[in-house]
């Protein structure tokens, strides 16, 4: 697949974002060590991927930098600015003393002078030295959106980010964010799929013009926290067996078509292929009316940040109300 055949979408910055990324971590229980990521990402710039997501707590920033780098000195990118990078501020740096040093200690991990998109990565805060998901409801303590944010929009003056966004927001906290914001946020990245379909969050983003990234497009089959839900819905697979695609091709499929991006994650290279195959064809009138059938349910309900110590004391105000 040749890179002018990714569809790109056009964020409100301005910038030019290809709508399939490929994720680089998050819900697997341990990664292949950094000198196999370079090698597996370097094959994914050479299938035709020109969106790497990643975040400060994937672990996976150091080996996509490298294989940035590597496919530079080979020449199968002409240029840095060829490549879309997404990645995260983690928890415990969502603060406003925290963001800078925390964005400057991803740009030094992937070797770069800017990432194109930072993301806050949970409407959450933890307190520092907490590692990884590795904390108690003591540990979560409240989350000063205004500041964090106001640090994000001065990241972006400094040049240090081209956009930025947040993910896992839902409508009220957008609406709590875009009252305080001067920049207002480029992508919210979530859970969407066709069995979380997200369509009231998707409504009020398109709005006011926030661009919706769908995390875990395939449910996050075999991964820690996911389920077989969107792999063996009998819906997607007739539609599937139907066309002659894959489950997974119908499920990202569906997703664009909701003008929406995807974040999709495999590190096979034959499934890499096919998940990049689903722009010389679109679903009917009558698959996409089927798929909006099917019973809705989310897939990562994110317990662990509800506390009674903390800003979350139920799902319904992590979530919104949305559950």
């Amino acid at each position: 697949m040749e890179e002018e055949n990714l569809p790109e979408v056009v964020l409100s910055s301005g910038q030019k974002m290809p709508i399939i990324g490929l994720g680089t971590g998050g819900g697997t229980s341990s990664l292949p060590p950094n000198n196999v990521l370079t090698s597996i990402f370097i094959d994914a710039i050479q299938i035709g991927y020109r969106h790497f997501d990643t975040a400060a707590n994937y672990g996976t920033e150091e080996a996509l930098g490298q294989a940035v780098a590597k496919a530079l000195e080979k020449d199968i990118i002409k240029s840095r600015d060829q490549i879309f990078i997404t990645s995260k501020l983690w928890c415990t740096d969502a603060n406003h003393d925290l963001v800078l040093p925390a964005l400057n200690a991803t740009l030094k991990k992937l070797g770069l002078d800017y990432v194109d998109l930072y993301l806050i990565h949970w409407p959450v805060r933890l307190k520092q030295g907490v590692e990884g998901l590795k904390f108690t409801g003591e540990d979560i303590i409240p989350f000063d959106m205004k500041g964090t944010w106001e640090a994000m929009e001065e990241c972006h003056r400094l040049g240090l980010v081209k956009s930025i966004g947040v993910s896992n927001f839902g409508i009220k906290k957008l609406t709590q964010l875009l009252e305080n914001a001067t920049i207002p946020p480029a992508v919210n990245q979530v859970e969407m799929s066709p069995i979380w379909q997200q369509g009231n969050l998707r409504e009020f983003c398109k709005q006011k013009g926030i661009y919706v990234t769908a995390w875990s497009p395939l449910g996050a089959y075999n991964a820690l926290w996911g389920s077989p839900a969107v792999m063996e819905n009998p819906i997607l697979q007739d539609i599937a067996l139907a066309r002659k695609k894959s489950v997974a091709q119908i499920a990202i499929r569906w997703i664009c078509e909701q003008d929406a991006g995807a974040i999709v994650k495999s590190f096979n290279k034959e499934r890499m292929k096919q998940n990049l195959e689903i722009f010389d064809w679109e679903l009917s009138q009558e698959e996409s009316e089927k798929i909006s059938q099917i019973p809705q349910r989310r897939q990562f309900r994110a317990e662990l940040f509800i506390s009674e110590n903390g800003p979350y004391k139920s799902f319904e105000e992590l979530w919104d109300d949305d559950v």
